[in-house]
């Protein structure tokens, strides 16, 4: 069976009901945040030997380290490990909860029109993050590990603290999944009229160095890092711009099709 979009509802319920609807769709991404969060305890150890593999692969053979300065830090990490990993499997469930909680008062050719954007951010997010695991970070950890050596006299030694180190992970994971979902905000904008494709490429050379900037925020201070989330973050920028072009050319197809007189 096709899937049915309804248009509207136009039931009028009260303010307190749709407070409550809300607080009921709250409660149960909580509470499944929570389940995730617990189950995900279990592997803890296993997700957090996932994450560190970048930074293993930057230090010289035989010689990376993690350290933590109190007793309760290693304790700890693994559960904000636990909680990080709990977000990230329910994120489309308590997203899915906002959608089906926002839906109800959108007509049927909006619901369509915004549903796609829904589901387009968990790949792009995803995307984002693994694109940072795979090349940001480990470009990033040889960066920062390559000013040990000898200074007046001294060996400076890199000891990444463990607590530290998952922060700075969570950090780029969550930037660059973030910044990956471009592509979901540029086109919502041009849908709801607020820009058009033809601003949008006027101002790709000031997008551009915005995109430089953004790099040199967010990524290490070596250009190579910079221009590794600088140039995807173009590429989905210029991404945008093509599946707007297609979708002004189906509008108008749709259009030139209605004022088409009926054969006689």
């Amino acid at each position: 069976m096709a899937l049915k979009i309804t248009d509207i509802d136009e039931t009028q319920a009260p303010l307190i009901d749709h407070l409550i609807e809300l607080r009921s769709r709250l409660l149960r991404s909580l509470l499944v945040l929570i389940v995730a969060s617990l189950a995900s305890y279990a592997f803890a150890s296993r997700i957090l030997g996932f994450l560190v593999q970048p930074l293993y692969a930057a230090f010289p053979a035989g010689r990376g380290q993690l350290i933590y300065t109190k007793l309760y830090d290693a304790f700890f990490t693994e559960l904000k490990v636990a909680l990080f990993t709990g977000i990230l499997i329910s994120f489309p469930y308590t997203a899915s909860q906002l959608w089906a909680f926002i839906a109800p008062g959108l007509y049927a050719k909006e619901k369509r029109a915004f549903l796609p954007f829904v589901w387009m951010t968990f790949p792009l997010f995803f995307a984002g993050a693994a694109f940072a695991y795979f090349l940001v970070m480990p470009s990033a950890f040889r960066f920062f590990l390559g000013f040990g050596g000898q200074l007046g006299g001294l060996q400076l030694e890199a000891m990444p603290a463990l607590g530290d180190y998952l922060a700075l992970v969570m950090q780029f994971i969550f930037a660059f999944g973030l910044c990956f979902l471009l592509p979901v905000l540029l086109l919502l904008l041009d849908r709801a009229g607020l820009v058009t494709r033809q601003q949008m490429a006027g101002a790709r050379r000031y997008m551009i160095v915005g995109f430089v900037a953004l790099g040199a925020l967010i990524a290490p201070p070596d250009v190579g890092s910079q221009l590794l989330l600088a140039v995807p973050m173009w590429v989905l920028y210029e991404g945008s711009l093509a599946a707007m072009w297609l979708g002004e050319r189906k509008r108008a197809k749709a259009a030139a099709g209605q004022s088409d007189p009926a054969p006689g």
